[in-house]
């Protein structure tokens, strides 16, 4: 599969908005084909996350990877993973507010308030069922990508229009702000 035959779906395509469905686990060659094309553009673009209806692929599958770059220079490191058909469960209820932005959603960034941590039952790369813990940024991720799985984008977790800042007012202004 050749990656530049797929683009990152961007806000106001109604591919965004779709509910994703299961990945048909006897047919994982395929899923793992999307799956090289995600990690393609999420590398690509520098993000730190990607699910497939990013790429116009309505299945329930994500990438989350969170490390250190241009766009998220704080970000923890940690191995790029698949999760196939994501559930989470045990959201913390420990809210906390911080700034998103989205390749979907490209030269804008949000404030959302999202649970701190979250346990996840997915399916990995060779079909077998997995649990995983996250907390912090990487929890954040998986959040925003699965809101991706259920026809959400960051967007529509910003309380007000306030919220919302260009990647330029943010670098400039947010970023250079000293911490609270």
């Amino acid at each position: 599969m050749n990656p530049h035959d797929f683009q990152i779906v961007e806000l106001g395509d109604d591919r965004l908005r779709q509910v994703a469905e299961a990945v048909d686990l006897s047919d994982l060659a395929a899923a793992l084909d999307y799956a090289e094309v995600m990690h393609h553009w999420m590398e690509q673009r520098g993000g730190v996350g990607i699910a497939a209806p990013q790429i116009g692929v309505p299945l329930q599958m994500m990438i989350i990877a969170s490390r250190p770059n241009a766009r998220y220079p704080d970000a923890p490191e940690m191995e790029p993973m698949l999760l196939i058909n994501p559930e989470p469960h045990n959201l913390s209820d420990t809210q906390v507010s911080l700034w998103e932005g989205c390749l979907s959603v490209p030269g804008l960034r949000g404030k959302v308030s999202r649970p701190d941590a979250v346990s996840v039952r997915y399916i990995n790369k060779e079909g077998q069922a997995r649990r995983l813990e996250l907390e912090g940024f990487p929890a954040r991720i998986f959040l925003h990508e699965y809101d991706h799985l259920i026809g959400k984008t960051f967007v529509d977790r910003v309380v007000s229009a306030a919220d919302l800042v260009t990647d330029k007012v943010y670098f400039e202004q947010v970023m250079a702000a000293p911490a609270p």
